[in-house]
């Protein structure tokens, strides 16, 4: 008698997901993962937003639903009008992936205010009220989960990255406050800090980027895909990761248990990050 195989259920149906910073790299493939798992989605673009866009249209074309909403988050109101139009699109939001984010590499002497607020506002003072915003509307509903998008340079040092590292280690300690502070009221706050992820912005700042070659000083012998943190972000909002509260999980190859990237860390930085959107760059 043959055995009959039936469809396994898709993680994610129904739930209303609204991903910051979907238009390129990780949040792209975030904001896909949950559509492909039955969410409703809401993109997010900072500035041009065909990524998004594109995004959108993969999603519909496959029967679901998908909007994108521009917000530029160095403008200080930008976090309010982006909940307000997200769940006004979703009908209230079940999931938030607090993914954007820009980076710099500077020497820490040479870090002008302007570059610090630019980072600091866009990395996480609009995670911050984003997050508040979108809480209000959790409580109400009982229930909701929160994942902000951290770094291994929140977990370990590495030269020029004084602001960018900042940034990125207060959201794991304000992960880990939220989580206390909401966990009791039905909300579940995790993060996850990527490690080097193949996305298109390596290939803009570094034109000789090879990922194979990358990939030998990581324990894993490659380089991580979009994918990877994708499929981490769908497990830790799903009911498996019920009893998983106020973690930053570390998706990163085994890179943070060596985190030896580079041969003699004495020696300047020559690819430049920032360029185009940090002031001074």
């Amino acid at each position: 008698m043959e055995e009959k195989h039936q469809a396994q259920p898709r993680r994610m149906e129904g739930k209303r997901v609204l991903v910051t910073g979907s238009d390129t790299g990780i949040g792209r493939q975030v904001a896909l993962e949950f559509a492909q798992e039955g969410a409703q989605v809401a993109f997010h673009y900072p500035d041009h937003g065909e990524g998004a866009l594109t995004g959108v249209e993969e999603v519909i074309k496959r029967g679901g639903k998908a909007t994108a909403f521009q917000a530029d988050f160095r403008q200080p109101d930008s976090p309010r009008r982006l909940a307000e139009q997200a769940l006004e699109f979703l009908g209230g939001i079940d999931i938030l992936v607090n993914n954007a984010g820009v980076s710099i590499n500077v020497p820490f002497e040479e870090v002008t205010p302007d570059q610090f607020d630019a980072l600091h506002a866009v990395n996480f003072r609009a995670l911050f009220f984003l997050t508040q915003a979108v809480v209000r509307g959790m409580l109400k509903q009982g229930h909701g989960v929160i994942l902000n998008m951290a770094s291994i340079h929140a977990l370990g040092g590495i030269q020029e990255y004084s602001v960018y590292a900042s940034t990125k280690g207060a959201i794991v300690a304000f992960t880990r406050q939220l989580a206390i502070e909401l966990a009791p009221r039905g909300i579940r706050v995790n993060g996850i800090a990527p490690g080097v992820i193949e996305v298109e912005n390596y290939y803009k700042v570094m034109p000789d980027f090879d990922p194979q070659a990358f990939g030998r000083n990581i324990p894993a012998g490659f380089v991580g895909q979009p994918c990877d943190i994708a499929r981490a972000a769908v497990f830790l909002a799903s009911e498996d990761a019920r009893f998983i509260i106020g973690q930053t999980l570390v998706v990163d190859g085994g890179t943070t248990s060596w985190f030896a990237f580079r041969d003699d860390f004495r020696k300047p930085i020559r690819a430049r990050w920032g360029k185009g959107y940090v002031p001074g760059r």
